[in-house]
């Protein structure tokens, strides 16, 4: 698959009025994420026994109202390991003691992941093996090859 096909655009081209997203990172808006708590399994000692910390976020890819249909495209290629069958987002946080610091983190789990899907690709610039280059892995070849050859076993030296 070349990188073309799986990219045909930026992300910006789906965007309305023309406008560019260079150096703004797209936010999902907390109004479209569901957070709830369960316990967690983390660090904690006796208060993760008592309280519900771990903080389960559920985002939908194609009920967000923030995004255009071709930046849900990027999104959804991008991340299309961690879309479940009902085309959501499902992250979880507990690595903290508090529901507070939690819930932070898998915001900022988000916003990461739907930032990177949307970024623009590099381009990867073709480069040919410079002259030494070309040399050294003949050298390689042609030593392999010797020690293939040693290998062999000469007839008569029984």
């Amino acid at each position: 698959m070349e990188f073309r096909e799986a990219w045909p655009m930026s992300p910006d081209e789906g965007l309305s009025g023309g406008e560019k997203r260079e150096n703004s990172t797209p936010d999902v808006p907390e109004d479209e994420i569901k957070i709830s708590f369960v316990r967690s399994s983390g660090p904690g000692g006796q208060n993760v026994n008592k309280r519900d910390t771990k903080a389960v976020l559920v985002w939908s890819v194609g009920a967000s109202a923030a995004f255009s249909d071709t930046q849900k495209e990027f999104i959804r290629t991008a991340l299309n390991n961690r879309l479940n069958t009902d085309d959501e987002i499902v992250l979880t946080a507990q690595s903290e003691r508090s529901q507070i610091r939690n819930r932070e983190e898998v915001i900022q789990q988000l916003q990461k992941l739907v930032a990177a899907a949307l970024s623009p690709r590099k381009e990867r610039k073709a480069t040919k093996p410079s002259r030494a280059d070309k040399q050294r892995r003949l050298d390689e070849k042609r030593r392999q090859g010797q020690k293939k050859k040693d290998r062999r076993s000469s007839r008569g030296e029984w």
